[in-house]
């Protein structure tokens, strides 16, 4: 595979600046955007040494640490799109642990027979694929669920709604593989050498994976917001009143 220096990792700074510039000419700030792009970039050098120290000495004391601050930091994001609200953050982090933990297991254990499923080469970035996909998911969710709430929606309602809306993204992406993209993780195995065919097999795996993760994760968080009676929370906030479940 074609090794990039950091010299020509340089001109990928040129994308970021145009879009800077673009946001500036139109009485934009750019800030955020150079912000992010240099966060970005920081974060994926700091996770890169982190990940050749755990490759090089297997724990899984390391593996499990490292995935404890994947879904703390997970689960922190989820529930931005509800003004970080700490009675979401339970529901969100119970979720994300167990419908994650649940497609870790049947991907590592069932379906590749990993002998050391602590190994972080193949445990870290599947859980970050999983953790990643599921947040999004969960997000959408709980951002929807609320504003139906907000909305005087019956509780029932509100969760079926928010099914729907946070399930869309998975459908779209499974429609879409192999017609308008090749995802990057089947993309950065084809291009380190190995045969389209297995990276299908591995992409086939990871899509799937993450369709169930979101699903049982999005459905364990609403009827979790649901037990807790969120909607009467969201009730002596906005003033209005749902109905009751």
């Amino acid at each position: 595979m074609q090794e990039i220096s950091w010299q020509s990792l340089a001109w990928c700074a040129l994308p970021v600046l145009i879009v800077s510039a673009i946001y500036l000419r139109w009485q934009g700030n750019p800030a955020k955007i150079l912000l992010s792009g240099a966060r970005m970039v920081l974060q994926l050098t700091a996770v890169g040494y982190v990940l050749v120290a755990l490759f090089s000495n297997p724990s899984p004391w390391l593996t499990l640490l490292v995935m404890a601050i994947m879904i703390s930091a997970a689960s922190w994001i989820a529930i931005g799109s509800v003004g970080h609200q700490r009675a979401f953050l339970l529901p969100v982090f119970s979720a994300l642990l167990i419908s994650v933990a649940f497609h870790l297991f049947l991907s590592v254990k069932i379906v590749l027979s990993v002998e050391h499923w602590y190994d972080p080469r193949l445990m870290i970035p599947l859980a970050g694929m999983y953790f990643s996909n599921t947040m999004n998911a969960l997000s959408l969710a709980a951002e929807r669920y609320h504003s139906e709430l907000q909305d005087a929606k019956p509780a029932k309602e509100a969760r079926i709604t928010a099914f729907h809306a946070a399930m869309i993204p998975q459908m779209n992406a499974m429609l879409a593989v192999g017609l308008v993209s090749l995802p990057g993780m089947m993309t950065g195995q084809i291009l380190s050498g190995i045969s389209p065919l297995i990276a299908v097999r591995y992409q086939i795996m990871i899509m799937t994976m993450m369709l169930g993760a979101s699903g049982l994760g999005v459905v364990l968080m609403l009827w979790q917001l649901g037990r807790h009676h969120i909607a009467e929370h969201v009730t002596s906030t906005t003033g209005s009143k749902p109905s009751s479940h």
